[in-house]
């Protein structure tokens, strides 16, 4: 049996606590046994309020020592007020032994990056944290395509669902592959997602009062024509350098690197339409489809292919 201990604070996404919850219990009834035993707990051992609901809890940190596996629901991204909030978790976090497993669900690998115990381990979050997350913790070697992610005692998840995802990884590993899909079944969902990079945005966000924005656009306008980083400086009417400096700075990208996720993402669209992949390639630009579908898949998370099908399977 594996002991979970389940840790609320007054930052915890209700949601992430009661389907991580929800999942394991259901496992039980559906094994016939009980092969995960749940316990929540606080700081201080008293109920938590979440402001729309109180949480109550079985006991304190002490409590938590016992368990197999601590188990860090999802706290939202006001990530300066968690961190402030729970600084008292962190060297409690960090003392954990390699025997007891520890897993977060979502924005709560900031609370495993703080405590020090993903320095230099593979770990993943929400994929719309993940600049913030590179730039509090350049150490940890952040792998944010990925639905979840395991280093030795230590799991992650990307966003919102994908805290799903860990629970039946976790249940797969104690009650094995069956009972795992029941459980799937069961809350009807799909344990075939592929990467959490296929959910993420292909271009930043930029607003219409950004310099680059009539830059931008012409871009997008002229995406399939042959787009050099000369061509572009003049289009910006600065040099080369400049421009590189300037794009880096607004978009977190290179004028190359926003080029093909313009292409990618006008192939997204064309992918909707009947039009061959084939022809899709040569529509956004690309002459060699293999080129094309590396690429496809390396900013999408599965390949041209695979993203028409589940367009149609979805109508």
């Amino acid at each position: 049996m594996l002991k979970i201990a389940l840790y609320v604070c007054p930052q915890t996404v209700c949601s992430s606590l009661s389907m991580a919850m929800d999942a394991f219990t259901l496992a039980n009834r559906l094994a016939e046994q009980q092969l995960f035993q749940l316990q929540r707990f606080s700081l201080d051992g008293q109920a938590v309020d979440l402001g729309f609901a109180q949480i109550q809890v079985d006991g304190d940190l002490r409590l938590a020592e016992s368990a197999d596996l601590i188990l860090l629901p999802a706290s939202g991204s006001a990530i300066d007020t968690t961190l402030a909030d729970n600084a008292d978790l962190l060297p409690w976090l960090a003392q954990r032994t390699p025997h007891q497993q520890l897993a977060s669900l979502c924005s709560s690998a900031f609370l495993l990056a703080a405590a020090g115990v993903l320095e230099g381990r593979r770990a993943t979050t929400h994929w719309a944290l993940a600049g913030q997350f590179r730039q509090r913790y350049p150490q940890v070697n952040l792998q944010i395509e990925q639905l979840v992610c395991e280093d030795g005692h230590l799991l992650s998840s990307g966003g919102a669902h994908a805290g799903l995802d860990l629970c039946l990884h976790l249940i797969a590993q104690h009650g094995g592959d069956g009972l795992m899909q029941q459980v799937a079944n069961a809350l009807v969902f799909d344990t075939q997602r592929g990467q959490q990079s296929r959910f993420a945005p292909l271009l930043p966000p930029t607003n219409s009062d950004c310099p680059l924005a009539p830059l931008l656009q012409w871009m997008h306008q002229h995406h399939a024509e042959r787009i050099d980083l000369k061509r572009l400086a003049a289009q910006a009417n600065c040099s080369s350098r400049t421009l590189l400096r300037r794009f880096k700075t607004r978009t977190g990208l290179t004028p190359n690197d926003y080029l093909q996720r313009v292409h990618i993402s006008a192939a997204q669209h064309a992918l909707r339409s009947g039009a061959s992949l084939e022809q899709v390639a040569e529509r956004v630009g690309y002459t060699d489809r293999a080129t094309f579908a590396k690429l496809f898949k390396q900013l999408c998370g599965e390949s041209p292919g695979a993203f028409r099908k589940r367009l149609r399977q979805a109508r």
